[in-house]
């Protein structure tokens, strides 16, 4: 078994929409198109100049295609890092190969403007351990009702509204009393 990969930083814009996955028995996944164009100055010219678009296929795994799904759009400016692949498949006019990078990491591209972020609410388990918000049992989102709570740091204690999905509910899932609501 080798322990090589081909990890890569991407740095472009979302040029599909983008489409969340799940069903029973599988692991929620999100997967859009990503364009990138190497752009660079000529300085004969004195112009900037495009190069070549190429094109990927981004699919991001487990908890963190929710917040994907739910944080991009087309046309926004990402920043994606993950581990590059090829996918093979037969189409009708003969097989087809597409590049894929499996993410492990995908956020906006904040050169291009501002983005509000919203930590993704945990709730413990009987053994103890957080689940990211979202992956309630059979894969659904189940709101959690935090009215009278307020973010300090990384938990949730008395006092004001939370305000990520509305005033004083924040997704996520909980099992049994708020008290020990952990901010992931």
């Amino acid at each position: 078994m080798s322990t090589h990969s081909l990890d890569l930083t991407l740095v472009g814009w979302v040029g599909s929409d983008v489409r969340h996955f799940t069903g029973p028995g599988t692991v929620p996944f999100t997967s859009f198109r990503m364009a990138s164009t190497r752009r660079w100055f000529d300085r004969r010219e004195g112009a900037w100049r495009d190069g070549r678009t190429e094109w990927f296929t981004v699919k991001i795994w487990r908890s963190g295609a929710l917040n994907v799904a739910e944080s991009l759009r087309k046309g926004d400016p990402v920043v994606v890092h993950g581990r590059l692949s090829t996918e093979e498949w037969q189409a009708d006019d003969g097989p087809r190969t597409s590049l894929v990078v499996e993410a492990s990491a995908v956020g906006h591209d904040l050169t291009f403007g501002t983005s509000r972020f919203a930590r993704t609410v945990t709730a413990g388990t009987d053994a103890g351990e957080a689940e990211p918000a979202g992956a309630g049992r059979d894969g659904e989102r189940t709101p959690v009702d935090v009215t009278g709570y307020a973010e300090v740091g990384d938990d949730l204690v008395p006092g004001e509204h939370v305000d990520d999905d509305g005033p004083g509910v924040v997704s996520g899932r909980v099992d049994g009393p708020l008290a020990p609501v952990v901010v992931a």
